[in-house]
């Protein structure tokens, strides 16, 4: 088990310094036209307070969610699996990823890939990271505290974001929103 907590540890340092990393290096150039609303200061400002009272709780109560190891084993997987697949899907997307919704002056709508069944996979695959944390963390009260507060958060981030692509593509973007799911493939 000391394996596993030190494989977690290191996943979550990766993760948080990768987020580090995109909200310092892949920010907008000055080109694009700025369409945020304040959604990135939101995700951090709800985030850090949700992952680390979520691991306090996880250490100082006991609401176990079970006493069998899979769920640390689950939740070690969802992190890393989140974190790799988020990482190959802002790679994909290149200069048109930016920590801030932005619309280039030479913006397309990605629809090759996964595309071709969600809109936002990246914000998909960053879900899954926090559940994961959540069930690793192996603690009701934890886990809703890790995941619902960064859900909504990252609902009104694509709120924002599709309204901005809507403005920009019309009914191209609408279009595509038709054949496509949000965050869930073939659920929503």
């Amino acid at each position: 088990m000391e394996i596993l907590e030190t494989i977690f540890y290191l996943s979550v340092a990766v993760w948080f310094a990768t987020e580090i990393y995109y909200k310092r290096i892949l920010k907008s150039d000055e080109t694009a036209e700025k369409k945020d609303s304040s959604t990135l200061n939101i995700l951090w400002i709800v985030i850090m307070p949700s992952v680390f009272l979520g691991v306090f709780i996880s250490k100082t109560t006991a609401f176990e969610i079970t006493d069998q190891d899979w769920i640390y084993f689950s939740g070690l997987t969802m992190i890393i699996t989140g974190v790799l697949i988020r990482w190959m899907i802002i790679r994909s997307l290149g200069k048109y990823f930016t920590v801030d919704v932005s619309i280039r002056q030479d913006h397309k709508i990605k629809q090759d890939g996964i595309y071709q069944i969600l809109r936002h996979p990246s914000y998909s695959f960053a879900l899954l990271t926090f559940l994961g944390l959540g069930l690793y963390l192996n603690n009701w009260i934890s886990l809703i505290i890790v995941f619902i507060p960064v859900c909504i958060a990252f609902r009104y981030r694509i709120a924002v974001e599709e309204k901005a692509l809507i403005e920009t593509f019309g009914d191209d973007y609408l279009n595509y929103r038709k054949r496509t799911k949000m965050l869930i493939p073939l659920i929503y």
